[in-house]
């Protein structure tokens, strides 16, 4: 079954994206991943101990500003790092939804820049709690700042599914 987005041809800029207009128009979500806890055989206990000492799956999600997940890469080792689990799903999942030209997704620094996949600027301060004692001081920061609001969209909805 694909998950599909309330505006599947991407006509119209979400409600929350007004207030950055023109500059995050073309936004149409956020992808991220995360560690989801599991027990696994004694063969395959190391393959799946993710960097904090724990056995998980990665998980790649794709979602929209509405907090909506629209694609989701299960399964993966715990061991495998964000970037190889987002380029296995871009180039061979049938079901990935790719951004129509002109349309991005948000990501964090820890994925590449290509089109239709926009990350923070690198070298800035980026995460929300960065900026909680000094507001941005520069172009870059403010743009960060922006991009970290909403691409906690993604951070959002894993801790919904996480408690539920």
């Amino acid at each position: 079954m694909a998950l599909l987005p309330q505006d599947p041809a991407f006509k119209f800029v979400h409600p929350t994206l007004h207030r950055f207009s023109p500059y995050f128009d073309g936004c149409i979500g956020a992808i991220d991943g995360t560690h989801i806890p599991v027990l696994v055989v004694e063969q395959e206990h190391d393959y799946f101990i993710n960097r904090k000492g724990f056995t998980s799956q990665n998980v790649l999600a794709v979602c929209d500003m509405d907090m909506w997940f629209t694609f989701a890469a299960t399964g993966k080792k715990g061991a495998a790092h964000d970037t190889a689990v987002f380029k296995e799903a871009i180039t061979k999942s049938e079901h990935f939804p790719h951004p129509p030209r002109g349309k991005y997704y948000l990501v964090d620094s820890g994925y590449p820049l290509r089109e239709g996949y926009m990350p923070p600027y690198r070298k800035s301060r980026y995460h929300l709690k960065d900026f909680e004692t000094k507001g941005p001081e520069n172009l870059n920061e403010i743009f960060n700042f922006h991009h970290s609001s909403l691409r906690n969209v993604v951070e959002r909805s894993f801790g919904v599914l996480k408690n539920r």
